[in-house]
């Protein structure tokens, strides 16, 4: 885990929350990763907004972080499925609670 200076004095736990899974595509990641594993460009596909550095810098993140597992395959060429850890599955409730606020408040 890359963030230890929550554990200090007046640690805000929405605010260390937010540091690992805030952000534009976090989320967006996340949600996909709920569904099943996914390769790379397959994410990329799903995500068409994103650029590759920056979806390469966020499962970075998120690997770091633990909240997702990556599994690099001996083959050529590489192949590496990203998936939700067991510290990603338990953000779980938290995003279906995130999808369902979204839904109602823009009505989708």
């Amino acid at each position: 885990m890359r963030h230890s200076t929550y554990k200090c004095n007046n640690g805000c736990p929405v605010e260390a929350t937010l540091e690992i899974i805030g952000g534009k595509w976090k989320g967006v990641i996340l949600y996909h990763l709920m569904e099943r594993t996914y390769r790379f460009g397959e994410l990329k596909r799903v995500m068409p907004g994103v650029t590759q550095r920056m979806l390469t810098k966020q499962l970075r993140e998120l690997e770091a972080d633990g909240i997702i597992h990556r599994k690099v395959y001996a083959e050529v060429p590489p192949k590496v499925e990203y998936s939700l850890s067991d510290v990603g599955e338990s953000l779980r409730d938290v995003m279906m609670m995130m999808r369902d606020w979204g839904r109602n408040h823009f009505g989708l």
